[in-house]
């Protein structure tokens, strides 16, 4: 376990994410303090904290959404300047806390919605793959997405996040909100999607024991700094830091 962010990238290993000294701000409050976290290509990364800690600010400030300075590196290309649309045509996908899909559209159409940055003739076929992975999305294609159960929208916005085939996915506490057994579900096909299509993750999550339990690499926030990181392993297996940080 280390307080040396970058120190989990062995020889071989691939950066995809790459964040330094990064400060963010509302209006005169700043919120995070110089941070640096890194996601390797292909790793589930996790940011712990409680609440106020930043962990939203800090993916937030990734996808260029509030004012922020240091530098955001995405497959070692710098995009901290860039405005929020054109990092995500630039491979980064945003689930926001509260889900974010269109309540007044049906499944299918939220569906076609994420993937409206692409101009390929594949939309179909990956349409059909998530309605697989996630069946009940399928069954109810032609329901307005304001009717689905709150497991079933984040699956939505999850499903439709994976529609503009993202380099990297971001998951703004998706656990919030919903009942233990739905959030352990939803944890196991994050684990599946990245272990079958390789998806990239930057999950920031309160419920530090399942999200470190499908982590990689894990960071904890503590009043916009990072105080800790690790293995999801060395974080959940060492009783000081999970009493002191992580509540469980």
């Amino acid at each position: 376990m280390s307080t040396d962010p970058s120190s989990h990238h062995g020889s071989g290993r691939q950066v995809l994410l790459d964040v330094k000294a990064l400060r963010a701000s509302y209006g005169v409050v700043e919120v995070l303090r110089g941070i640096d976290f890194s996601v390797d290509q292909g790793e589930i990364a996790v940011i712990l904290g409680a609440n106020g800690a930043g962990k939203t600010t800090s993916l937030r400030a990734v996808c260029g959404m509030i004012t922020t300075s240091g530098s955001v590196q995405l497959a070692g290309e710098e995009i901290i300047d860039r405005k929020t649309h054109e990092i995500v045509r630039r491979g980064v996908a945003h689930v926001p806390q509260g889900r974010g899909t269109f309540p007044d559209l049906s499944v299918a159409d939220n569906m076609l919605a994420g993937a409206f940055i692409r101009d390929d003739d594949e939309i179909a076929d990956d349409i059909a793959r998530w309605y697989e992975t996630f069946p009940v999305l399928g069954e109810r294609r032609e329901q307005p997405a304001g009717n689905l159960s709150g497991g079933e929208q984040q699956m939505l916005a999850v499903a439709r996040a994976l529609m503009s085939r993202p380099d990297l996915l971001l998951l703004d506490e998706p656990s919030l909100g919903l009942a233990p057994i739905v959030t352990e579900q939803l944890f196991e096909t994050f684990a599946e999607l990245n272990a079958n299509e390789g998806v990239t993750m930057l999950i920031v999550e309160q419920n530090a024991s399942l999200a470190l339990g499908i982590a990689q690499h894990g960071y904890v926030l503590e009043a916009g700094e990072i105080v800790l990181s690790g293995t999801g392993e060395e974080l959940s297996g060492d009783d000081s830091v999970r009493a002191a940080y992580l509540g469980y």
